[in-house]
């Protein structure tokens, strides 16, 4: 079934997989319809950018969110990075497709299950394996060749990044997709060490807090050692200091947006 197309305001004319935009700030709002489901997101388009220039190609960045931002507004999911992409600073200097899609309530980007024990206190994740894509994330995964198709993306130069729920979800996407992203950044979140060699060909920058009681730090060293042992490119950095929102450090990471610009995939 092909994917629908509706307008918020008027229905005007048809583009696959998209509805036309309601300006908000920089970024416009869309909503991606597959069948029933309907995946609500913002996109940032670079400041000089025209569809007539074809000879010019544009990275694509990709932001999960945490799950604190999680529901059908089209707006919770800007609260963290948001004001970080539309700052002149990186805007004007590192032209970007960059896409924030929302997760519905009750669901989540990957099926990750966390576990307490009663006595240690200790969190621990289990990744079932062979599962299919969450829903969210099966229609993140068709929004970006719909993106590729429809704007002038740079299909060597896809990255993805996301906080908390959202870094979970960067190492599902990127292992669900091999071969997509040349970069990957994740703040505070936690993969299947047995996953590590299907993701070697993106290079990683690997954020967490040493405070960090929500996701343990553990999960960042983990998968930096196990992404580094399959031969990925990988930098790791603990912020001695911070809790949960580590992000808050990462997103002010010196270097972090040039690192990433500078990766390319060979299509």
């Amino acid at each position: 079934m092909k994917n629908k197309i509706i307008s918020p305001i008027i229905f005007l004319f048809l583009l696959p997989g998209f509805v036309i935009a309601q300006r908000h700030g920089s970024f416009q709002k869309y909503w991606f319809i597959k069948d029933a489901d309907t995946l609500p997101y913002r996109l940032l388009l670079p400041v000089d950018y025209s569809p007539f220039d074809t000879l010019t190609r544009y990275p694509l960045i990709i932001f999960l969110h945490g799950g604190g931002e999680k529901g059908n507004n089209n707006e919770s999911q800007l609260n963290h990075g948001g004001r970080i992409f539309t700052s002149d600073s990186i805007w004007r200097n590192y032209p970007a497709i960059v896409i924030f899609p929302q997760c519905s309530k009750g669901s989540s980007w990957n099926r990750t299950r966390a576990y307490v024990d009663t006595i240690t206190k200790i969190k621990t994740y289990k990744y079932p394996k062979h599962s299919p894509p969450k829903k969210d994330m099966q229609l993140v995964m068709e929004l970006i060749p719909d993106l590729e198709k429809n704007y002038l993306v740079d299909t060597g130069r896809v990255y993805v990044g996301g906080l908390s729920m959202g870094g979970f979800g960067t190492y599902d996407i990127v292992n669900r997709m091999p071969g997509t992203f040349a970069a990957a950044i994740v703040m505070c979140g936690g993969a299947d060490t047995a996953t590590a060699p299907n993701m070697k060909e993106t290079s990683w920058w690997i954020f967490h807090g040493e405070k960090d009681s929500t996701v343990f730090p553990e999960n960042g060293r983990m998968m930096a050692k196990a992404l580094k042992k399959a031969g990925a490119d990988v930098k790791l950095t603990i912020y001695p200091e911070d809790g949960h929102d580590s992000w808050d450090d990462a997103f002010k990471e010196p270097g972090l947006f040039e690192w990433m610009f500078s990766k390319k995939l060979k299509k």
